[in-house]
């Protein structure tokens, strides 16, 4: 027995070896039968690794900025002197109309450029950041800092695809999972530690930046020697002959499912790979429209784009709510990254318990989501109406635990119908229309061309704006769960 199952295991290994000659023709190569090879072989996995670690590390330090949940009570301190509606009606919204700007040349430009470059500019404009927090007096200094901002945004999309262009495809699930940890345990240690210096060290809000722009800056050397990764998802696929053979013959099929299990679809020109208009990323452009037939592949682009939209402008307006609903004048009394840890350390759990949520996603989905999302709009409600400082600390807490619960379940019914590269694009859009939703709110209710509302104001519209997503959802659900069981009860064989 154990050796019939030996010689499967050397059968199936060998067929995973086979390779195409230079004139097309199928080949067996020989098994390595030196020492060379053989060490070769060992020293692989172990160079990925490597490179896993190194990356993961540089995630962690990456995300240390103690003084990142103190930057809006800085700038309204009297050390900056800005006043709470220059920071809501014209330095914040440069936030969103920059990550909007850089979003689309920095998604391309990642996979051409092999992702490096792309979090080597990250680093430096972390680097920016702070250093016009420190040395900048203008609003026109502060506008400048926040466009930076918007850059590290944009190019977080380089960090959470580099690592799979480093590992083979089999540790993919895993991989994804200890960088995300590493980037949660960052934001989680930086908050903390920013807490410990406000309120235990007496730190000013000068030296946490300070303090933040030394843990940048050795991020930006880290960033400078990350390994090369030797081909990209949509780009640099030709690096090395075998790799752009079997990505033409492999990636491509896969994206095309039958008609059973309503799949997206692609097809692929093997013959004019190197052709531009038969390129890897032509053919998942082409590719989109068939989303939209998709159910569940709808709904849950749906609430990347829209639910995203209204938990993002959430966050980016919180402090300045905090600081109006207790204007602290002491520093050691503002407890921004104590909250802020305890809401990523939350999240971390709530994404880790989506994991284990067993229940038929097609037929609850609409009612999972809604749910949710009214208990979202009541945590706004609450938001925009307690004068209790605490009460709105958890409220913001909870608020984003909902969200990250989310996430993970709606990556993996994205993910789950698509190959890699047509995922990464689905997102990448996904992204985009979000982006420019969220542009087009703040230039509306926060611009100071627009209404330019009070920051009270705009969480009253942000609960309107959950209540009528909620609105969506339940009648959603309700039409699909009563359909379901009309169905059932007509045809009962069929759900046997």
């Amino acid at each position: 027995m154990t050796e019939m199952s030996s010689r499967s295991e050397r059968t199936e290994d060998i067929k995973e070896e086979l390779r195409t000659n230079k004139n097309g023709h199928t080949v067996e190569p020989e098994a390595p039968e030196t020492k060379e090879d053989l060490e070769t072989q060992t020293q692989e996995p172990q160079a990925w690794m490597w490179s896993v670690i190194y990356l993961c590390f540089y995630g962690f330090m990456v995300q240390l900025k103690p003084g990142q949940p103190f930057i809006t009570p800085y700038l309204l301190s009297t050390e900056k002197n800005f006043t709470r509606e220059q920071v809501t009606n014209e330095i914040n919204p440069v936030l969103s109309y920059s990550y909007m700007a850089v979003l689309v040349p920095v998604f391309l430009l990642t996979d051409y450029l092999r992702y490096k470059p792309l979090l080597i500019l990250q680093s430096l404009s972390h680097v920016s950041i702070w250093l016009l927090l420190l040395l900048g007096t203008s609003l026109l200094e502060m506008q400048l800092m926040e466009f930076f901002y918007g850059i590290t945004m944009a190019a977080r999309v380089a960090y959470s695809s580099y690592i799979f262009s480093l590992v083979p495809a089999t540790v993919y699930q895993h991989v994804a999972s200890y960088s995300r940890a590493s980037v949660l345990m960052g934001v989680f240690i930086s908050s903390v530690l920013g807490q410990m210096c406000v309120s235990l060290g007496d730190l000013s809000y000068w030296s946490l930046s300070a303090v933040s722009l030394g843990f940048v800056t050795f991020g930006l050397l880290l960033s400078v020697f990350l390994p090369w990764p030797k081909r990209g998802m949509f780009f640099n696929q030709t690096c090395l002959e075998e790799e752009r053979k079997d990505a033409a013959q492999s990636e491509l099929a896969r994206i095309k499912p039958d008609a059973k299990d309503g799949s997206v679809t692609a097809q692929g020109n093997n013959s004019s790979a190197h052709s531009w208009t038969n390129s890897v990323l032509v053919q998942m452009l082409k590719e989109l429209k068939n989303i939209v037939k998709v159910p569940s592949l709808r709904l849950w682009s749906f609430w990347w784009v829209f639910n995203s939209t209204g938990y993002y402008l959430v966050v980016f307006y919180a402090h300045i709510l905090w600081n109006k609903v207790y204007p602290s004048t002491e520093n050691k009394h503002v407890y921004n990254g104590a909250v802020e840890a305890a809401s990523t350390l939350l999240g971390a759990i709530t994404s880790f318990a989506a994991g284990h949520v067993k229940i038929r996603w097609s037929l609850w989905s609409e009612l999972v989501i809604g749910l949710i999302t009214v208990a979202q709009a009541g945590l706004l409600l609450v938001m925009c109406t307690t004068d209790n400082i605490w009460v709105c600390y958890v409220a913001y807490t909870l608020f984003r635990g909902f969200y990250q619960f989310l996430v993970p379940i709606a990556i993996f019914q994205i993910a789950s119908s698509l190959t890699k590269e047509l995922c990464a694009l689905v997102f990448g859009v996904n992204t985009l229309l979000g982006t420019i939703l969220k542009t087009i709110i703040t230039i509306i209710v926060a611009e100071k061309r627009g209404l330019a509302l009070n920051v009270h104001s705009q969480f009253f519209v942000y609960f309107f704006y959950f209540t009528l997503l909620t609105v969506i959802y339940l009648g959603c659900s309700a039409w699909n769960i009563t359909r379901h069981y009309r169905e059932q009860r007509r045809c009962p064989w069929k759900w046997l």
